[in-house]
């Protein structure tokens, strides 16, 4: 499979494993985020030695990794008894030879046994530090790799030397994956998101109706399935959590929104609303021009493009997928999907502002989001507090052109976003699908930037 980018994460690794003196390493993120193929990448033509945790007895989980690290330095299999002994035959062999030694998906040692972080403590303070090799701990478990590898109260605290939260893709990092041009792009990433495992399972030589049939909305396909699996994999019962997700991605958006349509009184709800926050699976926003801890305006969404996709069109039609996929494609996805690739837009938008920003091209900001206050609501603001400025923009994924009306709405809505001083110098910016009426640019000011799809590929 060909690997993509990760261009920044790779020289980051690259530059700890070179540097003179040992490197200890955490790299974490979401399951299917593309932790093992960057760490596989960064290995290839280095000596390392690549130890994949499984979910099994303790004993056979020691006894695996001695015989491979037997196995990296073509060594007779040792008898060991404990971690301790098995650490400390792993550095004997360092002493020999200097090594990449990655432990993947970490937290299934852990949840054998919780010891596992003292025993590495002892390995970097009394052993690793005398060599040039290099260890990586790499987690899917985001919670416990925060808790347990990275957090204050964990015996590793302060030792790492770097540390990888890998990411989904942005869509400018995965306009390398998708060929399609780019409203197709667009449209094809508000199914996958940047998940990279997603990103490469679609043909695009196929057309997205296509792709979505044949590895989504087919029983048989490993997306089919795909949030449950992540869920059972985290939560021993899942099923409120599946409830949470599909009521945000229908719309419901707020506590309340979410208690009434899942029917979970508020005080649990939290509880939940939390756990998949840690999970990544839902983000809470605020209004950019609000306190983000102090707020009561939060509002949730589905963290990832492709679970949005899947509880707002899978999900609810499960017995009609099983019978006639085709027909639940051409009668209910595709003729709301310009609705639910809208919201996809306005992240790329997003995108394409700080891009515009980095180039000089947009004056700076230092807070870009969403603003909304009662039924008022912006798609893009951005805020540069030392210089009292705002940014105002909307995005429209239409099949219409973006009109006069719609630019003095903007302008009429930027008074009712309470910041800064009444002087305060206001930009605006228009993104358009389907571009803008003749006159338009002519008749606004300087203050004012349009973007059509065409300009937007151009700054992605």
């Amino acid at each position: 499979m060909t690997f993509y980018d990760r261009s920044d994460e790779l020289e980051s690794l690259q530059t700890a494993f070179s540097a003179p003196g040992h490197a200890f390493y955490v790299v974490y993120g979401r399951r299917r985020v593309g932790k093992t193929a960057l760490l596989k990448e960064f290995c290839v033509d280095r000596p390392h030695l690549y130890y994949l945790s499984a979910q099994e007895a303790e004993h056979r989980q020691r006894e695996k990794f001695v015989e491979q690290v037997a196995d990296s330095f073509d060594d007779r299999v040792p008898q060991i008894d404990g971690w301790d002994d098995a650490f400390d035959y792993l550095s004997d062999k360092l002493t020999v030879e200097d090594r990449i030694v990655v432990i993947d998906e970490f937290p299934y040692l852990i949840e054998e046994n919780d010891s596992l972080p003292s025993y590495i403590q002892a390995f970097v303070d009394e052993q690793l530090r005398d060599t040039d090799s290099m260890l990586v701990l790499c987690g899917s478990s985001v919670s416990t790799m925060e808790s347990e590898v990275l957090g204050h109260e964990s015996p590793l605290y302060g030792r790492r030397t770097g540390q990888i939260d890998l990411q989904p893709f942005s869509f400018q990092e995965a306009r390398a994956v998708i060929s399609y041009d780019i409203a197709d792009a667009i449209r094809s990433y508000s199914v996958t998101g940047g998940t990279p495992m997603y990103l490469t399972l679609f043909d695009y030589g196929q057309s997205l109706a296509k792709n979505i049939q044949t590895h989504v909305l087919s029983p048989t396909a490993i997306l089919y399935n795909e949030p449950e699996f992540l869920l059972r994999t985290e939560l021993r019962s899942p099923a409120r959590y599946l409830s949470i997700l599909e009521a945000v991605a229908l719309g419901h958006t707020t506590p309340n929104e979410i208690s009434g349509a899942t029917g979970i009184d508020s005080g649990p709800l939290s509880k939940y609303l939390q756990t998949l926050r840690q999970l990544r699976l839902l983000d809470r926003s605020v209004p950019v021009t609000a306190s983000g801890k102090k707020s009561k305006r939060s509002r949730y969404r589905v963290a990832d493009e492709f679970l949005r996709f899947w509880f707002r069109y899978v999900e609810p039609n499960r017995s009609s997928i099983e019978e006639a996929p085709s027909v639940v494609f051409d009668g209910t996805i595709e003729p709301d999907l310009p609705m639910h690739v809208a919201t996809t837009f306005e992240d790329i938008c997003e995108e394409a502002v700080w891009e515009l920003i980095r180039r000089g091209n947009l004056a700076p900001y230092s807070d870009v989001g969403r603003w909304w206050y009662g039924e008022e609501e912006i798609d893009i603001v951005g805020l540069a507090p030392t210089d009292d400025r705002i940014l105002l923009a909307e995005c429209k994924w239409t099949s219409d052109p973006i009109d006069h009306g719609l630019a003095a709405d903007l302008r009429a809505k930027a008074d009712s976003v309470r910041w800064g001083p009444n002087d305060r110098t206001e930009q605006f910016t228009l993104f358009s699908k389907s571009g803008f009426v003749d006159g338009l640019a002519d008749d606004l000011d300087d203050n004012w930037s349009l973007f059509d799809l065409d300009d937007l590929n151009q700054i992605i």
